[in-house]
């Protein structure tokens, strides 16, 4: 009966309002949240803490613990409704956002290029404060970052980057949380990237150093990531004590590396730089080969979807690659995303190490 009746408690606390604390069942220890996020737009983890973004895995972890594990029913997201404007097709993105945000209870509504044509039919500016009249948060997956930012200015609900073409912060969460689960930490990790210096990079790049994870880069000449966030990314570095180094030699990025990462060489829109493309990457496939460079506990992720030349079957297949539950972690975290920005849920499992 103390049980269910610290349950009742906790209900009551969630309909009441944010100041609460959440007891840990398995440990006894009260779990007081200091993060409050409610309301935010997360368009790149360059506006979030270390904290902040430690904020959103843990609560990922919850979820995936209460609702995978556990098999509870957490309707957080009841009575709410999401604006999915998808420019860019995607598997994960879409199948991940639907079904989270439905899992807990929302109305996910999916807007194709068919249903809505950003800045075209109608401004930025109106869109903004039509869909603010009529759903809860918009994830928007979109070709320009700049889009995003004037979705932000003129909406009044919360704004989510799906991918840019600077930033793709929900994948990394996602990268971030399967990590954790592997090694137990992230503190002390070092990231080896090989390939494209693209939107996967630069999230990486506004974010690694804040867990205090070093970043090792490769990438061919003319394909370096943006000298603007190259140059934040390098001041995180010195802010934090970790190492950030760019090179065009996979085999030296790769070394001592304990996650090689890489990415598509050809993202949608650049279909018709395949070739020049294709040439300029040759030599950046990871093999066998780029691992025997790495530390020996070496793991390899991809955001998917995948292409040979980039990685091939021996690594792409083996127990070192994390590439499907970092696929299915795309579920737990944008969950986790959408619950920090619209409600006050604070997490009930122990927080994890960092």
């Amino acid at each position: 009966m103390l049980f269910n009746f610290r349950i009742l408690l906790n209900n009551a606390a969630l309909r009441n309002g944010p100041r609460f604390v959440v007891r840990n069942f398995r440990c006894g220890q009260p779990l007081q949240n200091k993060v409050q996020l409610k309301g935010r737009d997360l368009l790149t983890l360059k506006n979030f803490t270390g904290e902040e973004i430690k904020y959103m895995l843990w609560l990922s972890a919850d979820l995936k613990f209460r609702i995978k594990q556990k098999g509870e029913y957490l309707p957080l997201l009841q009575g709410k409704s999401l604006g999915m404007i998808f420019e860019k097709r995607s598997t994960r993105t879409r199948l991940s956002t639907e079904t989270g945000f439905a899992l807990l209870g929302g109305h996910p509504c999916f807007l194709t290029t068919q249903d809505i044509h950003l800045g075209v039919n109608e401004s930025l500016t109106d869109t903004a404060r039509v869909l603010s009249s009529m759903t809860d948060a918009v994830l928007a997956r979109v070709y320009k970052q700049s889009d995003l930012d004037i979705l932000a200015k003129e909406a009044s609900i919360p704004i989510i980057n799906g991918l840019s073409d600077l930033y793709h912060p929900i994948q990394i969460l996602a990268d971030y949380l399967t990590l954790q689960e592997h090694y137990g930490s992230l503190k002390g990790l070092t990231l080896s990237w090989i390939g494209d210096g693209n939107n996967i990079l630069h999230s990486i790049m506004m974010s690694a150093a804040k867990f205090g994870m070093h970043l090792q880069v490769a990438t061919p000449k003319g394909y370096e990531p943006d000298p603007n966030i190259t140059k934040l990314a390098e001041q995180y570095a010195k802010e934090n004590d970790t190492k950030l180094s760019l090179t065009n030699d996979p085999l030296e990025a790769a070394r001592g590396g304990n996650v090689l990462i890489t990415d598509t060489w050809i993202s949608m829109g650049q279909e018709e730089e395949k070739k020049r493309r294709l040439q300029a990457f040759q030599g950046y496939q990871v093999t066998m080969k780029t691992a025997k460079v790495a530390a020996s506990d070496w793991t390899f992720l991809h955001c998917l979807p995948r292409k040979p030349e980039e990685v091939d079957d021996e690594v792409f297949y083996s127990p070192r690659s994390l590439v499907f539950p970092e696929a299915e972690n795309r579920k737990w975290t944008i969950m986790a995303v959408m619950v920090s920005l619209l409600t006050d849920y604070s997490p009930q499992l122990q927080k994890p190490k960092f």
